[in-house]
């Protein structure tokens, strides 16, 4: 059996990990990794196999997107946290203010957190229209899911040159936009506020091997995976 200290070091270890462990209150502080003094931020691994979203998103994509780009975000935070003399400060609370800290910190941080995010909301068994509270929470905002996709997609295809498009929750109310690179709605700098549902990124290293510059096609094919039940894990967290 661990001993205490052991089982501590574990626990932090493990805290680490992506979006995955719930610490704190309120909307913008569940669900969210920890940076605790020798322990430093972790590439988390996809909740599938490389493959299991073809056809729609490539194996060699997912493989270099997550292996290569979210690892190099990963490594490159860690770099800019320790070079910055940052401890024992979550990864939400560093987007929260990150106006604060260095450019390598909010590009990073944010790469870190939206890829985290991105993995997430999507798999194999996914697609297909909305269910449960989310189907009901977009109607009323939007009047309909396919007055909502058409303004999720406009956001998406429309946002110029590299970032990402965004369904929030602020303060019980939906909203769609898009952040320019990898800023995101939890950020202090960011336009678009609030707490992020559904994240789609549009960078060309999403897409470009399968899609080339057809970025509109990319966007049709994703919303074929999309993770709805995740989707309702989030807006239950952002109430």
């Amino acid at each position: 059996m661990k001993n205490k200290g052991t089982q501590r070091r574990d626990f932090i270890k493990l805290s680490a990990l992506g979006l995955g462990a719930v610490f704190s209150v309120g909307p913008f502080t569940k669900g969210y990794s920890y940076l605790l003094n020798d322990t430093k931020y972790e590439l988390p691994p996809l909740p599938y196999a490389t493959s299991a979203l073809e056809p729609y998103i490539d194996e060699q994509t997912m493989q270099i997107h997550h292996d290569r780009h979210h690892a190099g975000y990963v490594k490159n935070l860690n770099s800019a946290v320790e070079s910055d003399g940052l401890s024992a400060i979550s990864l939400d609370e560093l987007l929260r203010g990150v106006s604060k800290y260095s450019n390598a910190i909010r590009n990073n941080g944010g790469g870190h957190y939206n890829h985290s995010l991105f993995w997430k909301l999507m798999t194999p068994a996914g697609g297909g229209d909305p269910s449960g509270p989310i189907a009901d929470a977009i109607d009323a905002s939007f009047g309909s899911f396919e007055k909502f996709q058409e303004l999720f997609n406009n956001a998406a295809k429309t946002r110029f040159g590299s970032g990402w498009a965004w369904l929030v929750s602020n303060n019980g109310k939906l909203e769609v936009g898009s952040t320019p690179n990898q800023d995101n709605p939890l950020m202090d700098v960011s336009d678009l506020k609030g707490f992020p549902l559904i994240g789609i990124d549009v960078w060309e290293h999403a897409y470009y091997l399968k899609y080339q510059n057809k970025r509109g096609d990319y966007i049709d094919s994703w919303w074929r995976v999309i993770n709805w039940n995740e989707v309702n894990k989030r807006l239950a967290l952002g109430k």
